[in-house]
């Protein structure tokens, strides 16, 4: 097995998804190994990139896929890539041991369609459902409720997505 150093970061879109009002849509994680508590389960949707595809197909098709939507317009991206590691308890379990963290490229989007669309329950594409239950968040709160080792990114993008939020 590879020393964790030497393991690569996975590349991976992330999706700050906000209302006609200005909040954040976070779901709560349906599981996963790097949860500490129950405090700390919600995010934004992610995902990875497939080989070759673009980054904005990425997030939207991982949208779609976490959540069922597919109305949206873009409203921004954090130009640089935003990494994190996984804590070193994790690594050996998460992504069947191959990385170290992710590096993510972040897209703010506006949801255009009306909350019905919305279904992390039985999400687009069959895909097994990342989240149990959703809501809308005001974007200040974000980075209090991810899971700490990801707290640095959260407080970047909300740095970068401020202007967007509900006033």
């Amino acid at each position: 097995m590879a020393r964790y150093e030497d393991l690569p970061y996975r590349t991976c879109v992330g999706i700050m998804l906000l209302n006609t009002a200005g909040l954040v849509f976070i779901g709560r994680r349906a599981g996963g190994i790097e949860h500490v508590d129950d405090a700390h389960v919600w995010q934004m949707p992610q995902g990875g990139v497939d080989p070759g595809e673009d980054t904005f197909q990425a997030a939207r098709r991982e949208l779609y896929e976490e959540t069922s939507i597919k109305s949206v317009e873009k409203l921004g991206e954090v130009s640089d890539w935003l990494i994190y590691d996984i804590p070193r308890t994790v690594a050996g379990r998460a992504w069947k041991g191959r990385y170290r963290g992710q590096r993510q490229k972040w897209f703010a989007l506006r949801f255009t369609g009306d909350e019905n669309e919305i279904n992390v329950a039985n999400p687009g594409g069959g895909h097994k459902a990342e989240f149990i239950t959703w809501r809308w968040e005001p974007m200040k709160n974000l980075p209090g409720l991810i899971v700490p080792f990801k707290r640095p990114v959260y407080e970047r993008v909300v740095k970068e997505f401020a202007g967007l939020a509900a006033k």
